[in-house]
């Protein structure tokens, strides 16, 4: 959506809205970090985010890639900058369209400092000079497409202190197609309002965005202060001063003093603050909780139109519809589907597609560096080592596991205890829901979608199922008429009771004025799909371990015999009658410590290897115990209906 929809949206409601900047870092791993932090900041709710442009090669391509990220992967309506100084049009032109390919549209057009290896900058042949040219150019290539956001200097910029030149300059950016303007960081609201009241007297009619920057140290603040050569009032100066040497002081106090000043600007009916973040947060979120405009400190509850973080990447902005497999892989799914055939028309597209089920050209292995995984995970060497994460996962102790993006969802305090059962029995839980027989859709947990609405939902559950359990698990969800599910193993060996391969909601809403809305599924052929991830995710967090180690054979066999399996309650009065299906079970061997060495891959054995017999209507299975050597043939379930992934 545009930035000026929004704002002029924000002024009819009479809801103050703020935005945050964040810059390209300099390394992977800040980029990795930003990444998070970016994603953490989305829950204060701002309207939009805008990245800097990183001038240059590298830095001007990660821009980019920033934008299709915070765009497609975390559903950020984002704002491009983009520089002209120095760029050739061939340039300007890339990233406007790569811009537009991500689902980007609103442009930052700056004009950009003159390299500074040059005393007299001169333009480059078929660039631009002003900011205003490029205005021009990109309202001429792409009509209204852009919103286009342009620079504003209350107190001068640095080759020009003349104020009412530099309005007249940015009344030439306006009338070339600008609709929006930002503001230099300033500390001043008298001179930030005297500036606004000349903009609107020489005919600037459009929204004025005040750039807020908050203090983080009292070194950073006089040092940016300095910079942009903005006044700073006399009474900040004292206030500050006897706590310089206290960075947390120095935050506290500059919290009020921003705050103080936001709320002027506020008061003055400028409804929107644009925060300079400086790719931090703290100082920026203390400040946002003191005006009281975040979700958690202003009562409202952050709008969430479907039940899951949507996508704004280009064709997904009207997306309805997910399965429930990828609810806590949300960038993975969006980086997988996003060339899928007839997507998103066609859902998930032709499963005989040579796009579908791809792997290596999707960014959706495991996150984390194998050091930083094995700090988070430990070393486990039995099965029961493995549980006590998932366990500790459930209780909040750790913030991820491979299948999960981010921490547990609050929505699983309902079943909680059942999870923490079957994960204690050896069962590894992956996702889950419990049942809603109509919840308001402004529920704190449960709700979504427009107010007046009433939402449901199917009891869901995913785990990992052990082949010593599997036939009694398939035998009891086949005697519960209520209950669907899918059951596959890594080799791609699938049985199911479904009738068809069309979808089953898991999830749905009843709004005033509206058709049934049914965002989350269940079905065949993307569940396949989650197969080979949800399989290569295990894969990955084996190789995490040196070849020949414990860990490493401990995971490695725990993804070769296990079964994927989900399960449909399609009673959506009952939660947890799902989880009846597992009483009286527990997977052997829970216990049982792997042994390796660290050096070598050599096997000392194999715990639950299985061999499938019979070919494509598997009889029987053989199991190999490392405690007793005994290879015992074990009847194969073929009951449910048996197809070919």
């Amino acid at each position: 959506m545009h930035i000026s929809k929004k704002l002029a949206q924000a002024h009819q409601s009479n809801k103050p809205t703020f935005s945050f900047e964040f810059f390209p870092p300099k390394t992977a791993q800040g980029v990795q970090n930003l990444y998070d932090r970016m994603d953490r900041m989305h829950d204060l709710g701002p309207a939009f985010i805008d990245i800097t442009w990183g001038a240059g090669g590298r830095h001007s391509q990660l821009t980019c890639e920033m934008v299709n990220a915070a765009q497609s992967h975390y559903g950020l309506e984002t704002c491009m900058h983009l520089t002209c100084t120095d760029m050739e049009r061939t340039q300007v032109d890339d990233a406007l369209r790569r811009a537009y390919k991500a689902g980007c549209t609103n442009i930052l057009a700056l004009r950009g400092d003159p390299p500074r290896d040059q005393e007299k900058w001169e333009v480059k042949e078929g660039g631009f000079r002003y900011a205003r040219d490029l205005v021009k150019y990109i309202r001429t290539e792409y009509g209204d497409h852009f919103d286009i956001g342009v620079a504003g200097y209350p107190e001068g910029c640095d080759d020009h202190r003349d104020v009412d030149m530099l309005i007249d300059h940015l009344k030439e950016k306006v009338d070339a197609g600008a609709t929006f303007v930002v503001t230099q960081m300033f500390y001043d609201v008298d001179i930030f309002l005297d500036w606004v009241k000349k903009c609107r007297d020489r005919g600037i009619n459009i929204p004025i965005i005040p750039g807020i920057m908050p203090i983080h140290t009292h070194a950073a603040f006089l040092r940016r202060a300095n910079w942009t050569k903005c006044h700073i009032p006399e009474d900040w100066y004292k206030a500050l001063e006897p706590v310089k040497n206290d960075d947390a002081a120095v935050r506290a106090v500059g919290k009020e003093l921003v705050a103080e000043m936001c709320r002027k600007i506020l008061d003055a009916g400028i409804l929107h603050l644009h925060f300079y973040t400086m790719n931090l947060a703290q100082a920026t979120r203390m400040v946002l909780e003191d005006l009281s405009i975040t979700p958690s400190t202003s009562g409202l509850a952050l709008e969430k139109p479907l039940p899951w973080r949507k996508s704004l990447g280009l064709n997904r902005r009207d997306e309805t519809v997910r399965p429930i497999f990828w609810r806590n892989r949300n960038t993975s799914y969006i980086t997988r589907t996003a060339d899928w055939d007839e997507f998103p028309n066609g859902r998930w597209g032709d499963s005989r597609s040579p796009a579908f089920g791809e792997l290596d050209a999707y960014g959706i292995g495991l996150k984390g560096t194998n050091e930083a995984n094995i700090k988070l995970w430990g070393k486990p060497k039995s099965l029961r080592e493995v549980t006590s994460l998932f366990v500790r996962y459930l209780q909040g102790d750790l913030d991820r596991l491979p299948w999960s993006e981010g921490a547990i969802s609050t929505e699983a305090e309902s079943i909680k205890d059942d999870l923490l059962s079957l994960n204690k029995r050896g069962f590894l839980t992956i996702n889950s829901q419990p049942a809603i027989d109509g919840a308001s859709s402004t529920h704190p947990v449960h709700g979504w979608g427009p107010v007046g609405g009433w939402v449901y939902q199917k009891a869901y559950l995913e785990l990992l199922v052990f082949p010593s359990i599997f036939k009694t698990v398939i035998e009891r969800l086949d005697a519960n008429k209520n209950l669907t599910y899918y059951a596959v193993n890594q080799k791609g060996e699938l049985l199911t009771n479904t009738k068809d391969e069309g979808p089953n909601a898991v999830t749905w809403g009843i709004f005033p004025n509206r058709e049934i809305v049914q965002p989350t599924i269940v079905e065949t052929v993307s569940f396949l799909a989650w197969k080979d991830e949800a399989f290569r995710l295990g894969q990955d967090w084996s190789k995490c371990y040196p070849a020949g180690s414990s860990s490493r054979k401990l995971i490695e066999t725990i993804m070769g015999e296990c079964y994927l399996v989900n399960i449909v309650n399609n009673d959506f009065h009952q939660t947890h009658e799902i989880f009846k299906v597992f009483e009286g079970l527990e997977a052997r061997d829970l216990d049982l410590v792997f042994e390796g060495t660290e050096a070598s891959d050599h096997a000392n054995g194999t715990y639950g290897t299985r061999e499938v017999l019979n070919g494509d209507a598997p009889v029987a299975e053989v199991e190999k115990s490392i405690a007793n050597g005994e290879e015992r043939k074990v009847p194969f379930p073929t009951n449910g209906v048996a197809l070919k992934s």
